[in-house]
């Protein structure tokens, strides 16, 4: 059941993002198709499948719903084009596929980051996007607060400085929540702030988010330990190769595994309130912690 509605918002994200980035004439052309390289025909789409389920939970128009959906996929795929870069952590492979940088450029997949940066908050500013001014304002304030200083690139800053050195469990956790846990939370909270959903609602998606992001950046430590490329679709052993602190390192394996199924756990455990309809919620933070890619 899961697997099924996974594919079919994938499905429903690709054709919006593929209608929000249309290739224009001109040499800006080369620019927009590094940015449909870096976003369309791939992942699982998990963020994009949180903003859509819990904006179901709250009768949002799925319409609306779809473009915050694909603008969280657009700032997601910013910073995968920016991380694969040889100055961060120079890999070139994303997704099964050749980076960005390596199918284009290096020059080209800078722009395109940054591009996608950009457009991800244009599309929450346009008002398709909600007729209410406040709701667009406060989704383009949310996933600035989860993207920048304070979350995704504060978080990337902290892993390179902790390239080679031994952190705690502590500063492991505040790291990753940062740098991955942030806008796994905001794409969870998006569905209520389109609903305009009350604040305790709010506050339950919040936990939901950040304790189903840190689950999934421990399994995905995991599978970097334990996954073969051919699965996970990326280079793997990198984390160990650079030095860089993660939960395995720190727990080992079968600890860090445990980890992030009490997590998941925890995760699932705020949806209480919701119900019957939070079902594939629930399904969710129990297959981050199985999957196998």
């Amino acid at each position: 059941m899961l697997q099924a509605a996974l594919r079919r918002i994938a499905g429903e994200i690709e054709t919006t993002l593929d209608r929000l980035m249309p290739v224009p004439d001109g040499g800006e052309a080369r620019l927009v198709e590094a940015m449909r390289y870096a976003t369309l025909g791939g992942g699982k789409r998990m963020r994009a499948f949180l903003v859509m389920e819990t904006a179901a939970l709250f009768g949002v128009d799925r319409t609306c719903a779809a473009r915050v959906a694909a603008s969280v996929e657009m700032l997601h795929a910013y910073s995968l084009v920016h991380d694969d870069l040889p100055a961060m952590d120079n890999d070139d492979l994303r997704r099964g596929k050749p980076s960005t940088h390596k199918a284009f450029d290096e020059a080209t997949a800078i722009l395109a980051g940054d591009a996608l940066q950009t457009r991800a908050f244009e599309v929450l500013a346009e008002t398709d996007t909600h007729s209410n001014p406040e709701a667009r304002a406060e989704l383009v304030l949310a996933l600035a607060h989860a993207s920048g200083a304070r979350g995704m690139c504060g978080g990337q800053m902290i892993d390179m400085l902790g390239e080679g050195k031994t952190l705690t469990a502590e500063e492991i956790g505040r790291l990753q929540a940062l740098k991955t846990g942030r806008l796994i939370q905001f794409s969870a909270e998006a569905g209520a702030i389109l609903g305009r959903a009350p604040a305790h609602q709010r506050h339950l998606l919040a936990g939901y988010g950040r304790d189903l992001g840190t689950a999934f950046q421990i399994a995905d430590d995991v599978l970097d330990t334990v996954g073969t490329e051919a699965e996970i679709g990326k280079t793997v052993g990198k984390d160990a190769a650079s030095g860089k602190a993660t939960m395995v390192s720190v727990l080992g394996v079968e600890r860090a595994r445990a980890q992030a199924e009490m997590l998941a756990k925890q995760a699932a455990a705020h949806l209480d309130h919701f119900g019957e309809p939070a079902a594939l919620l629930r399904q969710l933070a129990d297959f981050v912690v199985s999957r196998r890619s």
